[in-house]
């Protein structure tokens, strides 16, 4: 068994239960903002729900990810450090340094709800509940394209995927409160 293979496979199993944190994570949060507009109990019963769900999810899961996930990464450079003269690396590192934001900004909404009430919306949360589809998007492609993807074609495409996903939230959310006034 080839040891960078088992590494790399590491690395990428991380980076899945990496992401499903995070995705799952700002979903949460969007039900807990939809949460405090409910009256009592169900505001108190499910905010706290939320909250044992968040913790649970954050410690065991995202975080431990987030963690290998870059340990497993780094290691892959350690034994290949050609990687670091390639372009798409260049730019697959750039978008892991804008996911490490998102988890530290993450981690400081979810320390921010233990002690407060939610300070956004849950029209925010969803649309911050993309970031990390567009970021998967852009890493993929620039993995798996390497030098062959034009780098303006290409940041022109994430930009209109993250362009689309924001219209089809907020057209979604409209939708939601029409249905809510008949």
């Amino acid at each position: 068994m080839e040891t960078a293979l088992v590494i790399k496979s590491l690395h990428i199993i991380f980076v899945v239960t990496w992401f499903a944190g995070l995705f799952y994570m700002f979903r949460l949060f969007v039900y807990h903002a939809e949460a405090a507009r409910m009256p009592e109990p169900a505001n108190s019963i499910l905010k706290g729900q939320y909250s044992i769900m968040e913790r649970r999810l954050w410690y065991a899961i995202t975080w431990p990810s987030c963690i290998l996930t870059v340990l497993f990464g780094t290691w892959m450079v350690v034994l290949n450090p050609a990687f670091l003269t390639q372009p798409w690396m260049h730019v697959k590192l750039f978008f892991v340094v804008l996911l490490l934001i998102y988890q530290f900004y993450g981690h400081r909404i979810y320390k921010g709800i233990q002690t407060n009430p939610l300070a956004y919306t849950s029209l925010k949360m969803r649309l911050m509940n993309e970031i990390p589809t567009v970021i998967l998007i852009a890493v993929v492609f620039s993995v798996v394209m390497k030098d062959s993807i034009s780098w303006l074609w290409g940041t022109a495409g994430i930009l209109g995927v993250a362009l689309l996903i924001t219209l089809v939230v907020k057209a979604l959310r409209r939708k939601k409160e029409k249905s809510y006034e008949l």
